[in-house]
């Protein structure tokens, strides 16, 4: 029960940082800071790219927690199983693979969310 808390509360945690960030400059180009803008408009740009950064850093980091939360029940079921029956190795590595796809789908995110595609 304490974890279940403890995942409400950060999940809290992160809904009240993003609703707390600052919308960033129209003005900004996406290339970088406009030559003629004001201290201002280049500081929100710099500030939107930093936000777009920390958005990246929580998909992969949220991504790497789940899947270490799900491989954690997956693989010691999946021991059980093979120390009952030598049969069941192969099911229980493709069930302990599968949660691995929920990282690379993470960094997929991250990628899109940067820019980098």
């Amino acid at each position: 029960m304490k974890n279940k808390q403890n995942l409400y509360v950060l999940a809290g945690i992160v809904i009240m940082m993003i609703f707390a960030l600052p919308q960033a400059s129209a003005a900004a180009s996406d290339n970088g800071p406009v030559e003629g803008a004001t201290a201002e408009e280049n500081s929100a740009w710099w500030t939107s790219r930093g936000y777009i950064a920390v958005g990246a850093g929580i998909a992969i980091g949220l991504a790497g927690i789940g899947t270490g939360l799900a491989q954690s029940h997956i693989g010691a079921a999946a021991v059980g199983a093979v120390a009952e029956d030598q049969k069941n190795l192969v099911n229980g590595l493709i069930f302990v693979a599968i949660p691995e796809t929920i990282v690379i789908l993470g960094f997929v995110i991250a990628n899109q969310i940067m820019g980098l595609t």
